[in-house]
């Protein structure tokens, strides 16, 4: 399927003027040997997350068991590049793995990825983008400008635990039954309520994405 391009940390945590918890592990950088995976827990009282090492300084939106490991596409970085007229390093948007040839935003909520000998990962949903990522950026109106784009990256949840290295290869083992993928998962989440059903008929994704847009879909329109 691809390839891990790179495996990225944070090397240590920075101060964050977009938030009142003060520091962030956004910045991250590729590293030269493996990073550890395993399975961080629950959001709130959990290790944050799922790669040992990392930093998650705001608990309140971000890790857990969902949201352990994050993963960007080197081809929409490069899109990105065009569109922005800057380079782009890997680690730059804060995922742990930069992948390439890995239809990041294609795959399907629930699909399942073995990398390498050992690691399974199961895609949860897409990045909703955060005012740290927009003051990182330092793009104008970036929150809007990603969410519209639809290239959000994958959350994953933590199947097997083990090791991740650049250069391990990035299988599918498993696909769902309804496919609704990442990307189109997103746009129903942010910009476009008319794809929430969708969302229950994704039978194999997170369910409290599942039980907020049975909410959604009960709140009258406007």
């Amino acid at each position: 399927m691809g390839t891990i391009l790179s495996a990225n940390l944070a090397a240590a945590p920075q101060p964050n003027p977009a938030k009142g918890v003060g520091i962030t592990g956004i910045h991250k950088r590729p590293v030269d040997g493996p990073i550890a995976v395993r399975p961080p827990g629950p959001k709130h009282g959990g290790l944050g997350s799922g790669v040992v090492g990392d930093e998650i300084s705001d608990r309140t939106h971000h890790g857990g068991d969902d949201q352990a490991v994050y993963a960007y596409a080197r081809e929409d970085y490069d899109w990105w590049e065009a569109e922005l007229g800057r380079e782009l390093p890997g680690g730059l948007f804060g995922e742990n793995l930069t992948t390439v040839g890995v239809d990041v935003n294609g795959a399907a909520l629930g699909e399942r990825w073995r990398i390498g000998n050992d690691v399974v990962l199961q895609v949860t949903f897409g990045r909703i983008p955060c005012a740290t990522f927009q003051h990182k950026m330092a793009e104008p109106r970036w929150i809007k400008r990603f969410t519209r784009e639809a290239r959000p990256g994958a959350y994953l949840r933590i199947v097997e635990s083990g090791e991740i290295r650049a250069g391990d290869e990035v299988t599918v083992v498993h696909r769902p039954r309804v496919r609704v993928t990442v990307a189109e998962a997103f746009r129903a989440w942010t910009l476009e309520p008319e794809l929430l059903p969708r969302l229950l008929e994704a039978d194999e994704a997170p369910e409290d994405i599942r039980a907020g847009a049975r909410r959604r879909l009960r709140q009258p329109p406007g």
